[in-house]
C-alpha cells in the first residue's frame, strides 16, 4: 500500500538513502529494484513529511541539501536501529530466524558455497536463504548498504567500525603459463616476460592488487589481455596465449586447464589476499562466528586439501586462520 504523504516511512529513509548513495534517481532505482517514478515519489513524500527539500534534483548528479545531509546521518541511525530490532527479534530464538541474506565469492560457488547452504539449511528449517554471487567489492557494497546479511570474501583492508570479521584464510597468489614456457633454467620473470601478460581486471578490486604489486616490484611487462573471468584467463593461457597471476582459488575453479598449464611461485616478492566473513556487528549474535566456524573445515576439505595435493609448493602460502 502507498505511504501517504506526511509520514515518514522506513521505505521512504531506504529510497532517500539509496538517492543519496547513488547521486542518480535511475541509479537508485535498479540498486532497490524499483522503478524510477517509484523512486521519485517516495522522495517526494519524504520531503513533504520533513517539510524541506533533501536533493538537489537538478544538479547532476544529484546532491544532498543542507537539510538532506541532516536527514543521512540520522537516517543511518534509522536504519541502524530498524537492523537491529529485527535481528534482536530473531536472535529470540534463532530458529525462528525467517531469512538470511548471505553473499559468496564467486570462487566458491561449486565446493564451497552448496555446503555451506545445506548445512544452515539443516540448522535454520524455516528460514529463507537469498544468495548473492560476486567480486569481493560488490558483496563488501551491498553489507554496507544492508542488502546482505553476512559476506565472505576478500578483505579490502581495514574493517570498517561497524563491522565485525572472522578471518577464514590466507592464499598467496602464483603464476599460471602455458605448458613448457617456463623451463627451469635461467630467471623465471625474464621468461615471463616473452610472453604476454594475461591481466584479472583492474575494474576489482584483485585486479588493482596485482597491477599495483607488479607497479612495485617489477619492470614494465608487456599486456596484451585484461578479462574478468578465471576460466577465459586460464583458457587462454592454456592455449598459450599468455601467462597469468591469480590465486590458488582461481586454479581450483578452473581444474580442468591442469594439464595444460604450469603453476609457479611468484618470482617476486609475497603477494597474498585474506578470505574472510564480514557481518554487521552485534546485529546477528553469535551466528557469523558460528557460519564462520562451519566453513573452516569445508575449506580445508574443498579448497586448501586439494590445491596442496597438486600443488605442494603453496604449503606457506595457503592456509586456514
Amino acid at each position: 500500500m502507498p505511504s501517504s504523504p506526511g509520514r515518514i516511512t522506513l521505505w521512504g529513509i531506504e529510497v532517500f538513502m539509496a538517492a543519496a548513495d547513488e547521486r542518480s534517481i535511475s541509479a537508485a532505482a535498479r540498486r532497490l529494484g524499483a522503478s524510477a517514478s517509484t523512486v521519485s515519489q517516495q522522495l517526494s513524500n519524504l520531503e513533504t513529511a520533513v517539510g524541506a527539500p533533501l536533493l538537489e534534483r537538478s544538479a547532476r548528479p544529484l546532491r544532498l541539501t543542507r537539510a538532506g545531509e541532516i536527514m543521512h546521518r540520522r537516517a543511518q541511525t534509522i536504519l541502524a536501529e530498524a537492523a537491529q530490532a529485527r535481528a534482536e527479534l530473531a536472535m529470540a530464538d534463532l530458529a525462528q530466524l525467517t531469512s538470511v541474506r548471505l553473499g559468496m565469492i564467486e570462487d566458491f560457488e561449486a565446493d564451497v558455497t552448496p555446503r555451506l547452504l545445506t548445512h544452515m539449511a539443516g540448522q535454520l528449517q524455516d528460514c529463507q536463504f537469498l544468495l548473492e554471487t560476486g567480486a569481493s567489492h560488490s558483496l563488501h557494497d551491498q553489507l554496507d548498504a544492508q542488502h546482505l546479511d553476512i559476506v565472505v570474501a576478500a578483505q579490502l583492508g581495514d574493517s570498517a567500525e561497524w563491522a565485525e570479521t572472522h578471518p577464514l584464510m590466507r592464499e598467496g597468489f602464483v603464476v599460471a603459463a602455458p605448458r613448457g614456457l617456463l623451463t627451469g633454467a635461467g630467471d623465471t620473470l625474464d621468461q615471463l616476460r616473452t610472453s604476454p601478460l594475461i591481466h584479472y581486471t583492474t575494474r576489482h578490486y584483485m585486479g588493482r592488487l596485482i597491477a599495483a604489486h607488479l607497479a612495485r616490484h617489477a619492470a614494465p611487462i608487456p599486456r596484451r589481455f585484461e578479462l574478468d573471468s578465471y576460466h577465459a584467463i586460464l583458457a587462454l593461457v592454456a592455449q598459450g596465449s599468455g601467462w597469468t597471476i591469480l590465486p590458488p582459488l582461481a586454479l581450483m575453479r578452473a581444474r580442468r586447464f591442469a594439464g595444460e598449464i604450469d603453476v609457479r611461485p611468484l618470482p617476486l616478492a609475497p603477494l597474498t589476499r585474506t578470505i574472510a566473513l564480514t557481518a554487521r556487528q552485534g546485529v546477528l549474535g553469535n551466528m557469523p562466528a558460528e557460519v564462520a566456524a562451519t566453513l573452516a573445515p569445508i575449506l580445508q576439505e574443498a579448497v586448501v586439501a586439494p590445491a596442496l595435493d597438486r600443488y605442494p609448493f603453496m604449503r606457506d602460502a595457503l592456509a586456514l586462520l
